[in-house]
């Protein structure tokens, strides 16, 4: 952390929920969420509101020109001393370093078509969605829970004011029994922290009328005005198949990931349709971003996309799927299917090059590695087969070179990655919008960590998105990759569709 970063501790919730659905209407609101406590293989849970300012790419801004301006808002945050100089801690607070992933910068999305505005060239124009290819959040605080530690605190940038944190203190420490804690429309700040101990008007009352003890209370539920419904048939699905095959046959390619979109219309709080997925299919790099209004990203993503920790880069694709066993014993073949498939290493391997190539382009010469090829990790719908890349990025460079040089993610394209996504272009009916692209923060110390937004839903116009899909190589059978596109989102639209979210 950068040096005299303040500290507030918090009672330690292993549920992140418990605080973030207080604030999950704000401006800007953000939980990077580890899956907890139902998941196990996250540590950091990383929540926040009201930036500073908000980024969004320009009109025809190239990447990396957007990129330079995402570079000098952290810069304007650079590590200093605290606004003024010898100012008192607040009661609780205290300084100092800690094993904290996120120091205060930018937190938000790219969307996959961001790729457009760096080495791909332009293609399908489809774009029904109308979803930014990008925003960031500037913030200057954030609360961090270390599961590992068990551990829960309000982290504090030098330059945010003791006002500031005074309030965001007495925010989080409030409760639910103390006052109409949650489920405040978006408002600044200080009007929040004002309304948070005043008494509920009775509009608010009659919003929270008979809220479970300790939950808060919700102002809507949510639901689906109809089923999830394919933006394509399942002849056109193996008529894209048909033709990626004899682009494979022709040389133009490897592999190509190709995925279809499923959309419902819906009413409510996307935020309660969160709240049960993540109950329902728990993974470690989830995440929960307001968009305003009843809009938002939903992701329940297994996969991190790359993470750089003091100058060390790691990412970790997943290729290769199977869906999860009826019964122990049938879970348990289909385990040892997938991780003894020769079509699914081949599949993995190519990807793994990929993203070495991808890498390497920002790291030290000779530090590419791979530590781990193969993996089998499993998640409550699905089996997945993960490898790991490793490298040290080189003298001179930083995140911003490594999205650079790496964004989208290979695991989500094909290889070549360039042809592939111009065949993606050609055989994919819309623009892909968020999926595929990634959640991530960058912080203030050049510190990075970012998911790649597979199993996640756009809430955006009443309408909710969703999408499967998987890599096709020469032997794969339409089929299969179809249903393999419906396993992997299955409990997702599932869970959405079997009941109103009250």
């Amino acid at each position: 952390m950068p040096p005299y970063c303040r500290q507030h501790p918090l009672p330690y919730r292993a549920d992140p929920a418990v605080y973030f659905r207080r604030i999950h209407r704000q401006p800007g609101a953000i939980l990077l969420d580890s899956g907890r406590p139902a998941a196990q293989r996250g540590r950091y849970d990383i929540l926040s509101a009201w930036p500073l300012e908000e980024l969004l790419p320009r009109d025809g801004e190239p990447g990396w020109a957007f990129f330079e301006r995402l570079r000098a808002s952290l810069r304007a945050l650079s590590p200093a001393r605290f606004e003024s100089e010898g100012e008192s801690e607040s009661e609780g607070e205290s300084e100092g370093e800690g094993d904290l992933p996120f120091a205060g910068g930018l937190l938000g999305y790219l969307a996959y078509d961001f790729g457009r505005r760096l080495e791909a060239p332009a293609g399908r124009d489809n774009d029904d969605i109308g979803l930014p290819d990008a925003r960031f959040g500037l913030y200057d605080w954030a609360l961090i829970s270390d599961h590992r530690q068990q551990t829960s605190q309000l982290v504090f940038h030098p330059r945010c004011p003791a006002e500031k944190r005074r309030m965001l203190a007495e925010c989080f420490a409030a409760t639910p029994e103390a006052g109409f804690a949650t489920e405040l429309p978006a408002m600044p700040l200080e009007d929040f922290a004002a309304r948070l101990h005043a008494a509920p008007s009775p509009a608010d009352e009659s919003r929270c009328a008979g809220p479970e003890l300790g939950s808060g209370c919700e102002a809507s539920g949510f639901s689906l005005t109809g089923e999830f419904r394919p933006a394509i048939d399942q002849d056109s699905y193996r008529r894209a198949i048909d033709r990626i095959h004899q682009y494979i046959q022709a040389g133009d390619c490897y592999q190509v990931n190709y995925t279809q979109r499923f959309q419902a219309g819906y009413r409510g709080d996307p935020w309660r349709a969160y709240s049960a997925l993540r109950r329902a299919c728990p993974t470690p790099f989830s995440g929960y971003l307001n968009l305003g209004g009843d809009d938002a990203v939903l992701s329940l993503s297994p996969e991190r996309f790359i993470r750089l920790r003091q100058r060390q880069i790691e990412a970790r694709p997943i290729k290769g799927t199977r869906p999860r066993g009826h019964t122990p014993e049938n879970d348990r073949l289909l385990a040892e299917q997938l991780r003894d498939s020769i079509k699914d290493r081949a599949e993995n391997l190519m990807i793994v090059d990929l993203l070495r190539n991808d890498i390497g382009r920002s790291s030290r010469i000779g530090s590419v590695h791979v530590p781990e090829l193969f993996s089998l990790e499993s998640y409550p719908n699905v089996h997945h087969l993960v490898s790991s890349i490793r490298a040290e990025l080189a003298d001179g460079l930083d995140a911003f070179d490594l999205l650079a040089g790496s964004f989208p993610g290979g695991s989500i394209t094909g290889a070549p990655k360039i042809r592939a996504m111009q065949i993606i272009d050609e055989l994919e009916p819309h623009r892909r919008s968020l999926y595929c692209g990634s959640l991530l923060y960058v912080d203030s110390r050049g510190e990075m960590d970012s998911s790649i937004t597979i199993r996640s839903l756009l809430a955006r116009n009443g309408r909710i998105s969703c999408w499967g899909g998987g890599g096709i190589v020469m032997d794969s059978d339409w089929r299969a990759e179809y249903r393999e596109s419906i396993d992997k989102v299955d409990v997702l639209m599932k869970t959405l569709e079997q009941s109103a979210l009250d």
